[in-house]
């Protein structure tokens, strides 16, 4: 049997890999990715403990979290290609929609 600190840290370290990429990487689809990758950390770590407290809210809450990401990743990723239509790239360094 898994024990609830293995859950924990590797949620941890799952957290710590998409905090990472959403500050070294440049490109908006890794960005995306990455911030995905956080929330699915956020999502075991709340199956960890709903299974620790033999709980079924926690697993229900996770399933309407999935449920918003993804939608979320459909409209994330309608912007990502429109933006790339428009400007040619999805480098967010190069992307600058907010300027006159």
């Amino acid at each position: 049997m898994v024990s609830l600190n293995s859950y924990l840290v590797l949620s941890a370290i799952l957290f710590v890999l998409g905090v990472i990429g959403v500050l070294i990487r440049r490109n908006a689809i890794v960005i995306f990715m990455s911030i995905e990758l956080m929330l699915n950390a956020v999502n075991l770590t709340i199956i960890a403990f709903a299974r620790y407290l033999n709980s079924l809210d926690g697993h229900i809450f996770v399933f309407m979290v999935m449920a918003v990401a993804a939608a979320e990743v459909a409209v994330g990723l309608a912007i990502i290609v429109a933006l790339f239509r428009t400007k040619g790239t999805i480098n967010a360094d190069e992307i600058n929609l907010m300027k006159w």
